[in-house]
């Protein structure tokens, strides 16, 4: 069960045709790679070459 809902502006944002749009911070909650080829996605994943373009380093918790 998810007890953190999604927020708008943070999480996601409503393109102009009115699709809902996940953030890179949403993704980077999220932890992995879905592999949709999503539009913010900071793991540089390609839905055309199947293949990651950029490798992601993520900030050490203090």
């Amino acid at each position: 069960m998810n007890l953190n809902p999604i927020k708008e502006h943070e999480d996601f944002y409503y393109n102009e045709q009115g699709y809902k749009v996940f953030t890179e911070v949403f993704h980077l909650k999220r932890g992995y790679c879905c592999k949709s080829g999503c539009k913010h996605c900071p793991y540089g994943y390609d839905k055309k070459t199947d293949t990651f373009k950029k490798i992601v380093r993520q900030e050490t918790k203090r």
